[in-house]
């Protein structure tokens, strides 16, 4: 039941991180230079980036709680990665501030206009970049998280291990207390026999020796009588 519990909250993390990777794409695009002039639709693009940005900065927090509330050896490996999403998402804050303070003029525009095919060509292959590293994060992210796994398993096995050997070697002192307690009862009772046999043996000591000396009284009474007559 332990290993499920890990097993899933490890998979809530992914999720999160998951969507946030999503979400950081997302605004790379919609952060990319365009030639859009309409105010009402600069206003729409701005508010659809607050509210990625107001999302991503949700995600980064869940991502941080579950981190912390998952076993020491798996939260060591999670920590720095929100880390990582956190100085990303500044990153993405920044961009999207330079963006939106800036008052594009008629002059700006034009030079945007001619130099709007490099710099489309360079914002397509940063986002080819920034997508490619986010899929390898999300790769050593999932090996981390198995590796932890494998970890926890192994720990549990090794404390499941000793836990019944620990078992077995109390059966085997009990065993032998029982049996220390059973040759002490025979210490004790052949104590007992060996008392009582020495003292049947001095009693019966005092007894040949009276039947001596009355012997020996008999034979010198025997003899002083053949001596007198």
């Amino acid at each position: 039941m332990h290993d499920l519990d890990s097993g899933t909250m490890s998979d809530v993390f992914e999720g999160y991180e998951r969507h946030y990777c999503e979400l950081s794409v997302n605004l790379s695009n919609k952060c990319t230079p365009t030639t859009i002039v309409d105010g009402e639709q600069r206003k729409q693009r701005n508010a659809e980036i607050k509210a990625a940005l107001d999302e991503a900065d949700d995600l980064i927090r869940k991502m941080d709680l579950e981190a912390r509330s998952l076993q020491p050896s798996v939260k060591t490996t999670l920590l720095p990665k929100v880390r990582e999403y956190k100085t990303d998402l500044n990153n993405l804050k920044s961009l999207v501030k330079r963006i939106t303070t800036t008052e594009i003029s008629h002059l700006a525009r034009e030079e945007l206009l001619g130099s709007g095919e490099a710099d489309t060509l360079t914002a397509s292959n940063d986002q080819r970049g920034r997508l490619l590293m986010t899929t390898e994060r999300i790769n050593q992210s999932s090996d981390r998280i198995k590796a932890s796994r494998r970890t926890v398993l192994e720990t549990e096995e090794l404390g499941v291990t000793i836990l019944q050997e620990l078992h077995q070697q109390r059966q085997s002192l009990l065993h032998s207390s029982n049996n220390l307690h059973a040759v002490d009862e025979t210490i004790t009772n052949s104590k007992k026999v060996l008392v009582a046999m020495t003292r049947r043996m001095s009693r019966n000591k005092w007894i040949m020796g009276s039947i001596v000396g009355v012997l020996v009284l008999a034979i010198l009474l025997i003899l002083y009588l053949k001596i007198s007559h």
